[in-house]
């Protein structure tokens, strides 16, 4: 994951491995475009210009896979630095990168602690005294000093095999990868005295340093000596400097945008030349070419605009056309969902706000048209006829029920099965906002009113 806000960062990234039956392995790198543009303009102020910036650990695969190309099986790259120790996992058709956070300033850092002096003393004492302590049977350094700087060493190189044994279980666990058979020392770091026996002796594989210049020949004139005690040092320069003379297996380039765009206005001057010397000949023609474009559009644009208006003024009519149905469908689907008997509608009135529609200001509710009187067959319904303009959003429903063993319960009923209507929203759940008025029965009468006040799910509007 890239810790920033991706338009905050230069990136680049490149596939390395997989396809086929095996997972796709991609190597991603960015760093932060601030930090990057203060690099290049120090760059710049020496009278220099960045061709390629690369990063280290890429540099040094590179470097690797050049100089060692006989080499089979997985072998482990570690550079140790000066505050991070980059692992590189190398092995044919695979690679796996990592940075560790311990290096030559935690031994420094450590030392200074030890000692209670500043992080200069203890680097200068780190280098004249320090050496990786071989441990267990081995004799301790006259000096006491010296002896408590070595000791320092080996628990902070301790710490760095704990890390390098955790990359290797994921390495192999996460990456399917192999086991390290052998391992290179690379950085400033790995030139403390027994080093490389501290690792033989923790990995007990062969431990080896890096030399980046195994298949580069060097100048006559060059200090071949001097070169051969810092080679393992070359790792990142001979990587990059690579690049320039050969095809590299990881050619990951973070050129600050600036740059990018520097030399792509210089690859793409010519043809600017000749893209405005064409532009100045053919302007004429581009103007009366949009000078016709532009009234063909306008009157496109025109008798778009009438058939729009004249499909907005059918918009109402079309809306009336599509409601006409809903009052039979109201009534079929009321008549549908009352109980098989002893029950029926004798009046309905639409409802706007909760307002009767046809009653003046009174709400749901609230003493209205007189019930029928009952009689020995049931009356029709007789719907009020909503007001013009207005948007009927729910239905007042009043009825009677008989004299019956389920007494007020069959309303209940009544008010259950509308529940299920896909015309009425109805929260099963809460019947009183639904039912208004359910008179208790008595002996002394064979018909009860009933009130129900339903609220449609989709509103209509009454031209």
């Amino acid at each position: 994951n890239v810790p920033f806000p991706i338009n905050e960062v230069v990136w680049d990234y490149q596939v390395v491995g997989g396809g086929m039956d095996e997972q796709i392995q991609v190597i991603i790198a960015a760093i932060k475009a601030d930090y990057l543009e203060g690099i290049n303009a120090a760059v710049e102020e020496s009278g220099l210009h960045a061709n390629k910036i690369g990063i280290a650990t890429t540099a040094l695969y590179n470097a690797f896979r050049y100089n060692y190309a006989d080499i089979t099986g997985c072998s482990l790259l570690v550079d140790i630095g000066a505050r991070t120790t980059n692992l590189v996992f190398i092995e044919p058709g695979r690679v796996f990168m990592r940075s560790v956070p311990i290096g030559g300033s935690s031994i420094t850092a450590a030392v200074a602690k030890e000692f209670r002096e500043t992080f200069d003393a203890a680097e200068f004492r780190k280098k004249r005294d320090a050496f990786v302590s071989l441990g267990g049977s081995y004799a301790e350094p006259p000096d006491p000093e010296i002896a408590r700087v070595s000791k320092i060493a080996r628990s902070t190189m301790t710490r760095l095999h704990a890390e390098l044994m955790r990359s290797i279980t994921s390495y192999r666990a996460q990456q399917q990868g192999s086991t390290p058979e052998r391992v290179f020392l690379a950085g400033g770091s790995s030139s403390m005295s027994y080093m490389r026996e501290f690792f033989n002796e923790k990995l007990r594989v062969p431990v080896e340093f890096f030399n980046p210049l195994r298949n580069i020949a060097t100048a006559e004139s060059a200090p071949v000596g001097e070169i051969a005690q810092s080679a393992h040092l070359l790792g990142e320069l001979v990587g990059l400097a690579l690049r320039s003379v050969a095809t590299c297996p990881i050619e990951l380039n973070l050129l600050p945008e600036s740059v990018v765009r520097q030399k792509d206005l210089e690859k793409r001057r010519p043809f600017f030349i000749m893209a405005a010397a064409c532009f100045l000949l053919a302007l004429l023609g581009w103007s009366a070419y949009f000078a016709r474009a532009a009234q063909v559009t306008r009157q496109s644009t025109q008798r778009l605009q009438d058939k729009i208006n004249i499909m907005r003024q059918a918009e109402g009519r079309v809306d009336t056309i599509n409601d006409r149905g809903f009052w039979p469908q109201i009534l079929q689907e009321l008549n549908a969902r009352l109980p098989e008997s002893d029950i029926w509608i004798t009046e309905l009135a639409a409802t706007s706000g909760e307002k009767l529609l046809g009653t003046g200001e009174k709400r749901t509710g609230e003493a209205g048209p007189a019930f029928r009187a009952a009689s020995s067959s049931p009356p029709a319904a007789s719907p009020k006829t909503p007001e013009s303009g207005l948007t009927v959003d729910g239905i007042y429903v009043r009825g009677l029920y008989m004299y019956n063993p389920k007494q007020q319960e069959l309303v209940v009923d009544y008010f259950r099965n509308l529940a299920q209507s896909p015309f009425f929203v109805v929260d099963e759940k809460k019947p009183e906002r639904v039912i208004k008025s359910n008179a208790v029965p008595s002996d002394r009468e064979w018909a009860f009113p009933y009130e129900l006040q339903l609220t449609l799910r989709r509103p209509v509007k009454f031209q």
